[in-house]
């Protein structure tokens, strides 16, 4: 059946790039509603955004959902991958502002504060995307593609020349709490030029060390370190499980990156729904919906290290 949280649950910080704070709000929400964000600090009309592939503005360094009205709101896919990730199909996200604060720069903060609240099941049947063929776009050296699979599986590859990071590869099938489990504490990364490029830019005006691992050749500048070896690789694919959950509901498909970001994946996103073809819509029976993310997770599996 579909999910929503029992109760609200609010988080604040600064926003990654804008440095500005902001507090956010996940309500429960009615079956059949989806996922919405709210802007509380425009009229109840200019403020509304859904959290859909094509309510993106595609950007390379974060997700930003825009509406027919200009409202915005930017860095949505690490909460989205929480609300995945945790198995809600209903939410409504509320913000006083035009990005979601980063807090540690993972997803963990918002999986804790969600599996606190606690889920309930709604008297609506679970409904999934199957995809039904390959679909692949490229960018030079990128690449993103989803395949046909029973589940949703994501594998990623990143190739950095900082030996910090490096080459770096790893795939989950994200059922069951997996995404918990492997994903969610996996903290945004970035090399030092990057960063003081982005600053110059006027971006990452609210990264630190603590909300980000910075690294610089070999060296990793954030004092708390890496929480996993390939904490990076890790990252990558938590954060192509938010862009993905931009889909409006469950995939069930393979995604394969290679060195790809947030605008090539909504990019796939955008091919997979240009041919009706590609995909169906399925309502899911019960083995079905014991193999969508967020299935049974509980509050144990939250890494300690977060």
């Amino acid at each position: 059946m579909q999910q929503t949280m029992k109760a609200p649950v609010s988080f604040s910080g600064e926003g990654l790039h804008s440095g500005k704070p902001a507090t956010l709000t996940i309500h429960p929400a009615k079956a059949g509603f989806g996922i919405w964000f709210r802007r509380t600090d425009l009229s109840e009309e200019e403020g509304l955004l859904p959290a859909r592939w094509n309510a993106v503005e595609r950007t390379a360094l974060c997700t930003r959902l825009v509406n027919t009205s200009g409202a915005s709101v930017s860095t949505v896919e690490h909460v989205m991958a929480a609300i995945a990730g945790c198995g809600i199909s209903n939410a409504l996200v509320e913000i006083d502002g035009p990005e979601v604060p980063i807090l540690d720069g993972s997803a963990a903060p918002f999986v804790r504060g969600i599996l606190a609240r606690g889920l309930r099941a709604q008297s609506a049947p679970s409904r999934a995307i199957q995809v039904l063929r390959p679909v692949e776009v490229k960018n030079g050296e990128a690449v993103a593609r989803l395949l046909p699979a029973d589940q949703l599986e994501i594998a990623f590859h990143i190739d950095f020349p900082d030996a910090a990071i490096g080459r770096q590869e790893r795939e989950l099938v994200i059922k069951n709490g997996a995404f918990v489990r492997e994903l969610s504490d996996s903290r945004t990364f970035c090399r030092q030029a990057d960063v003081e490029a982005m600053q110059a830019n006027g971006l990452a005006l609210g990264g630190t060390y603590d909300n980000a691992v910075v690294v610089d050749g070999a060296e990793v500048l954030s004092p708390s370190g890496l929480r996993y070896e390939d904490e990076p690789v890790r990252h990558k694919m938590l954060d192509a499980l938010g862009d993905l959950a931009l889909a409006g509901a469950p995939l069930l498909a393979r995604y394969e990156g290679i060195r790809a970001g947030h605008s090539l994946t909504n990019t796939l996103l955008r091919a997979l729904f240009s041919d009706r073809r590609n995909y169906r819509i399925v309502s899911c029976d019960e083995a079905t919906a014991a193999r969508l993310p967020g299935v049974g997770v509980t509050p144990a599996e939250i890494p300690a290290v977060a």
